[in-house]
Order: C-alpha cells, then structure tokens, then sequence
C-alpha cells in the first residue's frame, strides 16, 4: 500500500466519523434549542426558500418554527448509511425517532411519537463536513395514545391527516406489494457495488428534491 492510499483511508475514515456526528449534533442542538450551534452544522450559502439562503435566513426560520409549534422536543437518530460521491461530497440516510409536545389551539397539548428518516447530502468545506441539505421523510406522527394505523399517518393536533414519504423513495417498496411470491426459485440480484448501497435501493433514481416554498 502506498503512502497516498493510505492517506486516502485515514481521510475516508476521519469524514466517516465526521459526517455520522452531524445528525447527533443536530439533534441535540435542535432540542436543547440552541439554534446558532445548530445552523452551523448547515452550509454557509444554505437555500432555505426559492428567494432565502444563508445560515441567518435558516435560524429565524426555524425559530418562528420551534416557537409556534413545538413545546419541546426529543430527536433520537440511528441506523446511519453514508456513501461517498468525491472525497469532499457524500449522501447518506439516518432513521430518527422523535417526541413532541405540541400546543393545540384551545390550550392543551399532545405528546405526538413520530418514525421518520432523512435523506442527507453533506458537503466538506474549507476542511469541515456540513449539511448541504436534509430531505425529512416520515411514516407517521400521531398522539402517545392514538396508535397510527391505517392511512394518512402524520397526525399532527388542528391539522388534517396527511401521507408522509417514508416509503416513496424506495422502488422496492411497491415492487414487494405489487409481487406475490411463487412456487419457483427465487431469482437474487448481485450485491451492490460499494458506495452504491442507496444507489442500488433507489434503482437508480436521481436524488430526490427538496420542495422548496
């Protein structure tokens, strides 16, 4: 192995680390309410609307947001993929299982459970990994006491119930439905090259977009 090989596998490893800290940064930052430390963690030039980028525009965003919606929160993360583009770019996916109590209009307030996952693309810049963005995709979010069955499992109080997207991004999915076994021998495709795992999941599907308001 040459010493440049090896260079490239301590660099590769260190972003690893990296980049698997930043959903835990995030949460904790997000519940803990601190919103610089948590803006930071984004790309100085961040889109946060069609007109707004910049990490200033995000935190007052998400201010407005916390303020108005939530009471307090608890984001717990795992289950973290990351697959390499370039040395300085990378995607991944990280489930995250989230608790929240949230303020209804006539004075109360529900515990609502949420399962979702992010679709994560990260960015290296002037030697730090950042989010470059973060594409929420939930199963459900629902009250402690009102189990999500059935359809339109985002529940949130004084808000219509609604699909999320946990499952849109994986073509699988419909294919496991649309497919019924059979008697025969099941055919078993080869395995994913590396850094092509989600690739390979999403049959090659370009990365999925942000819809930006």
């Amino acid at each position: 192995m040459t010493d440049e090989n090896l260079l490239q596998r301590i660099d590769r490893l260190e972003s690893l680390d990296e980049i698997r800290q930043l959903p835990a940064k995030y949460s904790l930052s997000l519940d803990m309410r601190d919103l610089d430390a948590h803006v930071n963690l984004f790309a100085p030039d961040i889109r946060v609307s069609r007109e707004k980028v910049g990490r200033s525009y995000l935190k007052r965003w998400l201010d407005d947001t916390l303020r108005l919606q939530f009471t307090g929160t608890s984001h717990h993360i795992g289950n973290h993929i990351i697959e390499f583009d370039d040395p300085d770019h990378a995607h991944g996916v990280v489930y995250s299982k989230n608790e929240h109590e949230t303020p209804r209009q006539d004075g109360g307030s529900e515990w609502v459970i949420m399962q979702m996952l992010y679709w994560d693309n990260y960015e290296r810049i002037d030697g730090r990994w950042y989010f470059r963005r973060r594409l929420p995709c939930y199963w459900y979010a629902t009250d402690l006491n009102k189990p999500p069955v059935g359809d339109n499992k985002i529940r949130w109080p004084d808000r219509d119930p609604y699909e999320g997207a946990f499952h849109e991004l994986w073509p699988s999915w419909k294919t496991f439905w649309a497919r019924p076994p059979s008697e025969d021998e099941p055919e078993v495709a080869p395995p994913a090259p590396l850094d092509e795992f989600l690739t390979t999941m999403r049959r090659g599907s370009p990365d999925p977009k942000i819809r930006v308001r």
